[in-house]
C-alpha cells in the first residue's frame, strides 16, 4: 500500500446533532471550511442557528473577539445533498451506531468525493475495520473518537483500521491538534482507549453493589472522597445516562467473546428497562429536581469508643497508620500477642474480605472490624470499615466511633473482598494495564486518554504506580484466590512489572532500544 499526502482545509460533518455541531464549531474556530449534511434538511439550519448561538454567547462573555466569531460562522455552510461534499479533504460522520448505515455511508460518499479526501468515523463502539470493509479503498477510513461535549472534552482518538493507511491517521492526529484538542493513537479494538479503560469503574461498582456490599451513594462516596475521584460510578452513569453506557457495556462484553473483566451488570438492565435512566430523565440511581442532584443524607457516627484496641501486624505499614490513629483518639492499644478478651480486632487486609483476614490469624470474627489502608488514613476526607457477617453490632458502632472521632466520616461496608475502593481501583489499573500489554495505545496515551476523556486524578498505569503496583497485584490476586473469579486475574504487564520493580508505564526495555535508534537514524 502507498502512502498518501493528505492535506486537509474543508471537512464535511455528516450528521448535526451534538456530536456533529460540537466537532463543526471547533474545526470553524479552528478556520477550517465546514460543509454540514444532514438526511433532514431542517437540522442542518438548525444546527448552524445552534452554532450562531453559541459564538453569540462566546463572544458576549468575552471568550471569543468578534471578528473571530464571525469568520467561524461564515465558514460553515449547509449541504442541501450529499454530492455537495465532492471537494471535502475530510468527512466526519457522527451518526446513529448501526454498523449496516455507516458501511451504506461510506460506500455513497466514496461515490462523491476524490481519492484524496479521508472518511472518518465518530463512532464510539463499532470496528473501524468492519466499517471501513463495505469500502473499495479501506486505506483511508480512520477512527475519529470525541467526547460529548466536544468543544470541552479536549481528547480525540485517532483509530488506524487493520487496512488503515498510517497517513490518513497522521493527517487527523495533526488536525486534531490544529483545533486543540489532543489526539491519542488507538489499534481498533472494542472500546478503543477510553470506553475499554473505563469498563473498570463502572462494572467493578456495579459489582460490589450487586453484591449488597454497600448503597449506590456510600459506594460514590468513598470512590469520591477516599479513593479522590471527581464522580463515584454511579454518579458518572447517571450522566452518561444508562440507554448510552447500558448498550456500550454489553457490546464491548460481548466483542471480547464475553471476557470476565467486562461482565455487565443486571443492575443496569433492569433500571434501563424501567426507565430509571439517569440525571436527563430527572431519575436514576439518584433522583433529581431542577438539575440538582438529591443526596440520601448520611447517618452520624455512633458514640462510645472502645476500651482497647488490637491491631494486626500482617501488614507493619498499614499497622503503623492505624495505631497512630488510635492514639489520637486516647484509646488503649493492646499489644499482646493475641487479642485480649474486651479488645476491638483491628484488621488491615489487601485484596482479602474481613472473614479470610480473621480466618487465616485464628481471630474472634465476632470482635473483628475491617479498614482499608490503601490510601493515607491522616488527612484522608473518608475512611472505610468493613466487618465480617459475625461481627457483633456494638462492635461495629465502636470502631465507627473511633475511626470518626477526628471528624472524618467513615463509611461501614458489609464483608468484601477489597473493600470498595480497592476493588475498583484495582480494576480500574488492571484493565489499563491490558490495554497496554495487547498493545491497543501507548502507555502514555493510555493515560493521558483516560485522564482527558474520563476526568481521572490519573491514568491507570501512574495510578497503579502511586499505589504500588506489588500493591495492586497483592489486592488482585488475594481477590482471585478467594473468589476463584478469572474477572481478577491479574494482567501479565501488572504481574511482570511488580516482580522486576519496573513503572507501569515503562514499555520493554528493547522496544525503548529499537525506537530510540530509528529515531537516531
Amino acid at each position: 500500500m502507498t502512502s498518501r499526502n493528505f492535506s486537509i482545509e474543508t471537512i464535511g460533518i455528516v450528521g448535526t446533532g451534538a456530536m456533529g455541531r460540537g466537532i463543526a464549531q471547533i474545526a470553524a474556530l479552528a478556520g477550517l471550511t465546514v460543509r454540514l449534511y444532514d438526511t433532514n434538511p431542517a437540522a442542518i439550519g438548525a444546527a448552524r442557528d445552534y452554532l450562531a448561538e453559541t459564538f453569540a454567547k462566546l463572544t458576549a462573555k468575552g471568550k471569543l473577539e468578534q471578528a473571530r466569531s464571525l469568520a467561524a460562522l461564515a465558514n460553515v455552510s449547509g449541504a442541501q445533498v450529499i454530492g455537495e461534499l465532492a471537494d471535502c479533504d475530510l468527512v466526519v460522520e457522527a451518526i446513529v451506531e448501526k454498523l449496516d448505515v455507516k458501511q451504506a455511508l461510506f460506500r455513497e460518499l466514496e461515490t462523491v468525493v476524490s481519492g484524496r479526501c479521508v472518511l472518518a468515523s465518530n463512532t464510539s463502539s463499532l470496528s473501524i475495520t468492519a466499517i471501513a470493509a463495505g469500502c473499495t479503498d479501506p486505506s483511508r477510513v480512520v477512527g475519529y473518537h470525541f467526547f460529548n461535549p466536544v468543544p470541552l472534552m479536549k481528547v480525540v482518538e485517532v483509530i488506524d483500521g487493520l487496512r488503515g493507511d498510517p497517513a490518513a491517521g497522521d493527517a487527523l492526529m495533526d488536525l486534531a491538534r490544529r483545533m486543540g484538542h489532543t489526539p491519542v493513537r488507538a489499534k481498533d479494538m472494542p472500546g478503543f482507549i477510553v470506553n475499554h479503560a473505563g469498563r473498570g469503574m463502572n462494572t467493578e461498582g456495579l459489582r460490589v453493589a450487586g453484591e449488597g456490599v454497600a448503597s449506590f451513594a456510600d459506594i460514590d462516596r468513598i470512590m469520591r472522597e477516599q479513593a479522590g475521584f471527581r464522580l463515584g460510578p454511579f454518579e458518572l452513569l447517571d450522566l452518561t445516562a444508562l440507554d448510552v453506557s447500558h448498550p456500550v457495556m454489553e457490546s464491548i462484553y460481548h466483542q471480547f467473546y464475553e471476557e470476565p473483566r467486562f461482565t455487565p451488570s443486571p443492575i443496569t438492565g433492569t433500571r434501563l428497562a424501567g426507565g430509571l435512566i439517569g440525571r436527563k430523565t430527572g431519575e436514576g440511581f439518584y433522583r433529581y429536581e431542577d438539575g440538582k442532584q438529591l443526596v440520601p443524607a448520611e447517618a452520624p457516627a455512633p458514640t462510645g469508643l472502645p476500651a482497647s484496641v488490637w491491631v494486626s501486624k500482617r501488614y507493619p505499614h498499614a499497622h503503623d497508620a492505624v495505631v497512630q490513629l488510635i492514639g489520637k483518639a486516647g484509646v488503649a492499644l493492646d499489644e499482646g500477642v493475641t487479642p485480649a478478651l474486651n479488645s476491638l480486632i483491628v484488621v488491615t487486609p489487601f485484596g482479602h474480605d474481613a472473614t479470610t483476614a480473621a480466618v487465616d490469624e485464628g481471630l474472634d470474627a465476632t470482635r473483628v472490624v475491617a479498614i482499608d489502608t490503601l490510601f493515607p488514613l491522616a488527612g484522608a476526607q473518608r475512611r472505610t470499615l468493613m466487618t465480617t457477617p459475625a461481627t457483633t453490632r456494638a462492635v461495629r458502632d465502636s470502631a465507627h466511633a473511633l475511626f470518626a472521632a477526628d471528624g472524618v466520616p467513615a463509611t461501614v461496608i458489609r464483608d468484601s473482598t477489597g473493600f470498595v475502593a480497592q476493588r475498583v481501583v484495582a480494576t480500574i489499573v488492571n484493565i489499563g494495564c491490558d490495554i497496554a500489554q495487547k498493545q491497543i495505545a501507548t502507555p502514555d496515551d493510555i493515560d493521558l486518554a483516560v485522564t482527558l476523556g474520563l476526568g481521572y486524578p490519573r491514568g491507570p498505569l501512574a495510578l497503579g504506580d502511586a499505589l504500588g503496583a506489588s500493591t495492586i497485584l497483592a489486592i488482585l490476586s488475594n481477590m482471585f484466590s478467594v473468589l476463584g473469579d478469572p474477572r481478577y486475574r491479574p494482567s501479565p504487564w501488572l504481574a511482570r512489572r511488580a516482580q522486576l520493580g519496573l513503572s507501569l508505564t515503562q514499555r520493554d526495555a528493547a522496544d525503548i532500544d529499537t525506537q530510540s535508534k530509528e529515531t537516531q537514524q
